[in-house]
């Protein structure tokens, strides 16, 4: 019997592909459970030789002085006649003869081995797909139900969940699939595989499969971002100044990218350099649109990109799409402008820099030369001095009143346009005006006519 056994015990290590020695700790455990429905409740070991197949069985007897219970005691005596190093109260092992066991015995080891056996096996699998956690595997649809698909990947069943699956994407029992293996569930039931398809890895692994640089470690995948079924945009950089990892990735007349881009079914995918600088990084990550220039506040981590009128609807993408996913590979909140809404916030920005610039030197020259009296005074006598109406316009320059007025109107700069349009030298020609008023007067003058 003993080869027979041997014989039993490989061809099952082979079927289910777990060690030898796991076959025959549970064949041990089943003859154990088969001894004891036999012999009764006594302690029982079984020790099988991985050669030759030969069974040793020991029953426990524990040592008294005097015996109750045969089975299960023996005395003193007896005990340190067959073991000198015998002690009261100790337990001494007792070879049995092993003989066949009646059918309910056999039964008994026979569940007992398919238990341990399937035990077993399980912990094999479970061992082998959670070191396969992050890679991919293929297998074949056997079956849809309630939204997912059940993958058969040889030793085990594994899922593809409604949430792990592509939109539009559609399998039939029998159909061929590659997916990413996201975790494995240690269940009653046996280990649980969970697939994905829409997972961002998924795209990483497929590039590591198609490109030898990736997988050789010269080119580095830095981010990939997905909405899956629609677009993926993936950042890549070398480490080898030679080696080129946008065209690495895209391999000779696009051969690698469209080799990944069936497998997702003709999904869009960015390839995008990787870069320190944000601003180049940015505005990359924005592909297929073409920016002009990017601004960044790095303690918000928020950057403002500008790009021209005609690539606006394309920077964004249909329904935010391309700077949502520019942003999520970025790590930066990303506002987008046109160059004409550029330009407007810019002339915005103008016009209050200069009116600030116009009140505070205002201010300063109420404190330093006290000429917010003077004005006042030069108001009063409006009403007494009679100024063409084509210059009463100057009037609301800040810094004019009726006197400056006048002086302006004698040299020839009747309207706000002249005044704005005057420099330096030709401001501080005329009578009564001063460098401060000179100054004051022409940034007033441009304001207005900047609002006008």
């Amino acid at each position: 019997m003993g080869q027979e056994l041997i014989q039993v015990v490989d061809q099952i290590s082979k079927e289910k592909g777990i060690s030898k020695e796991m076959v025959i700790e549970a064949v041990e455990m089943a003859l154990v459970s088969a001894a004891k429905k036999k012999y009764g409740a006594q302690r029982i070991a079984v020790q099988i030789d991985p050669k030759r197949g030969d069974i040793l069985m020991y029953a426990y007897k524990k040592v008294v002085a005097t015996v109750v219970n045969p089975e299960e005691e023996i005395t003193l005596e007896e005990a340190q006649g067959l073991f000198p190093e015998a002690q009261m109260d100790g337990e001494v092992p007792l070879q049995v003869e092993f003989e066949g066991f009646g059918r309910i015995a056999a039964q008994t080891a026979r569940q007992v081995i398919v238990q341990k056996v399937r035990e077993a096996e399980r912990d094999v699998v479970f061992k082998e797909f959670n070191d396969k956690i992050g890679q991919l595997v293929n297998g074949i649809v056997l079956r849809h139900e309630k939204g997912a698909y059940f993958i058969d990947l040889g030793k085990t069943e594994a899922v593809l969940p409604a949430r792990e699956q592509v939109p539009r994407e559609n399998y039939r029992r029998g159909d061929r699939i590659r997916a990413y293996v996201l975790e494995v569930k240690d269940t009653s039931k046996g280990p649980q595989v969970v697939l994905s398809r829409s997972h961002p890895e998924f795209v990483a692994k497929l590039f590591e499969m198609e490109v030898p640089e990736i997988y050789e470690n010269i080119v580095e995948i830095k981010g990939v971002v997905r909405e899956a079924g629609d677009r993926t945009k993936i950042a890549v950089a070398s480490k080898d100044s030679q080696v080129d990892p946008v065209g690495a990735c895209v391999g000779m007349k696009g051969a690698r990218v469209q080799a990944v881009v069936r497998e997702l079914r003709g999904e869009k995918i960015d390839i995008i350099p990787w870069s320190e600088d944000p601003r180049v990084y940015i505005a990359k990550a924005l592909s297929p649109a073409v920016v002009e220039k990017v601004g960044v506040t790095e303690e918000d981590q928020a950057a403002l990109a500008v790009v021209a009128d005609a690539q606006l609807s394309l920077a964004i993408g249909k329904k935010g799409q391309n700077v949502r996913l520019a942003a999520k590979l970025s790590g930066w909140k990303i506002d987008i402008l046109s160059e004409s809404e550029y330009e407007q916030e810019r002339q915005k920005e103008r016009d209050q820099e200069i009116e600030a610039a116009i009140a505070e030197e205002t201010r300063k020259m109420a404190e330093e030369t006290g000429e917010a009296e003077s004005a006042a005074a030069e108001s009063s006598d409006t009403a007494d001095s009679a100024l063409p109406e084509e210059a009463t316009g100057l009037l609301g320059i800040e810094g004019v009143g009726q006197k400056t007025a006048e002086q302006l109107t004698q040299a020839g700069y009747d309207t706000i346009e002249k005044v704005a349009a005057m420099n330096d030298e030709e401001i501080l020609a005329v009578p009564g005006i001063g460098d401060r008023m000179a100054q004051k007067i022409l940034l007033s003058a441009r304001a207005l006519l900047n609002k006008e």
